[in-house]
C-alpha cells in the first residue's frame, strides 16, 4: 500500500502566522513507518521525498508515484535508503542488498522500482537528479565521522556522513545521522541557515516517553514542533534547525539544493536568536 501527501511551500512571514496546529501541519511528519505499507510526504522545498517503508516480513514494491510525474520515481530522481529496523533487503535494478541497521543504499537515477523486504525499517528520501551516479551500499564503516561539541556545552556528537562527496558520489542529495554522546542533548547548535539548501530530519531511537523540542523560523522569530521517536521534520531554506531532547535520541539529515558543499553554512551568532 502507498500513500503519498504534499507539503507545498511557504515564505516565513506565513510561518510567523502560524498557531502549533498550522505548523505540525506543513512541517511535521508523523506515522511514516506502518507495518506493510509505504507512506510518503512530497515536499515542494526542494521537491525532496520522505518517508518510511516497512515490509514488516513481507514485500513492498515503489514505482510508480503520480506526484513525480514519470513512469517510476527513479526515472528522474535518486534516492537514500536508512534502515532504522532489523535487517532487510532492497531490490532495485536487478541487484539486491542486504541492508543492516544503520547501513545507507544509495540508488541512482534510472534504477526502477524498488522493492523492500524483511524485517527492516527504511528511512527513504528522494531528490530530483539530473544525472545517474553509481548505486552503492553504504556501510557504518565507510561512513566519514566527525567528532564535534562538548559535555560542557551538551552537544558532543559524533557525525556518521553516508551521501558525502567524501564517501559516495550523489547528484545532489546529502544524507547522515548524528549520534550523542551520555548526557548530550542539543544537535546543530550553534544553528545556522542554509538559504541554498533545504533540510529534513528524522529523530529515532528516542524512549517511548521521551522527546525532542525541534526549533526552526528565521534567527529573529522562532517557533518549535515537539517531536516522537521516528518522526520527520521539514526545514525550509531560511529556517533555522536545531534541537534539544529530553533523553538519548539519533537523528538522520537530509539536505537538497544547489550544492553538495557540507560547509556551506551561514552561521547564527547565539545573540541573534529571539
Amino acid at each position: 500500500m502507498l500513500s503519498v501527501e504534499t507539503r507545498h511551500a511557504i515564505d516565513p512571514a506565513t510561518a510567523k502566522s502560524l498557531d502549533t496546529e498550522g505548523l505540525r501541519s506543513h512541517f511535521h511528519g508523523g506515522g511514516l513507518f506502518a507495518d506493510g505499507e509505504i507512506r510518503l510526504i512530497y515536499s515542494h522545498y526542494d521537491r525532496l521525498i520522505l518517508g518510511g517503508a516497512v515490509p514488516a516480513g513481507g514485500s513492498l514494491t515503489l514505482d510508480h508515484v503520480a506526484e513525480c510525474g514519470t513512469a517510476s520515481i527513479l526515472d528522474r530522481r535518486e534516492m537514500g535508503i536508512l534502515n532504522i529496523g532489523e535487517t532487510g533487503t532492497v531490490s532495485a535494478a536487478g541487484a539486491d542488498h542486504t541492508v543492516e541497521r544503520g547501513e545507507v543504499l544509495y540508488l541512482g537515477m534510472g534504477s526502477g522500482p524498488v522493492t523492500f523486504s524483511g524485517h527492516g525499517r527504511f528511512y527513504v528520501l528522494s531528490a530530483p537528479a539530473h544525472r545517474a551516479c553509481p548505486s552503492r551500499l553504504i556501510r557504518m564503516s565507510d561512513a566519514r565521522r566527525v567528532e564535534m561539541g562538548s559535555a560542557e556545552t551538551s552537544n558532543k556528537r559524533v557525525i556518521l556522513q553516508f551521501l558525502h562527496p567524501e564517501v559516495a558520489e550523489s547528484c545532489q542529495l546529502l544524507m547522515g545521522y548524528t549520534q550523542f554522546e551520555p548526557g548530550s542533548v542539543w544537535n546543530t547548535m550553534p544553528a545556522h541557515l542554509h538559504d541554498r539548501r533545504m533540510e529534513a530530519y528524522l529523530y529515532f531511537d528516542l524512549g517511548a516517553d521521551q522527546r525532542v523540542f525541534h526549533f526552526m523560523g528565521r534567527p529573529e522569530e522562532t517557533r518549535h514542533i515537539v517531536m516522537a521517536n521516528e518522526e520527520a521534520v521539514i526545514s525550509p531554506p531560511w529556517s533555522i534547525h536545531c534541537g534539544a531532547g529530553t533523553g538519548a535520541y539519533t537523528f538522520c539529515w537530509a539536505m537538497a539544493g544547489d550544492n553538495t558543499d557540507f560547509t556551506d553554512m551561514d552561521m547564527v551568532a547565539m545573540g541573534d536568536l529571539k
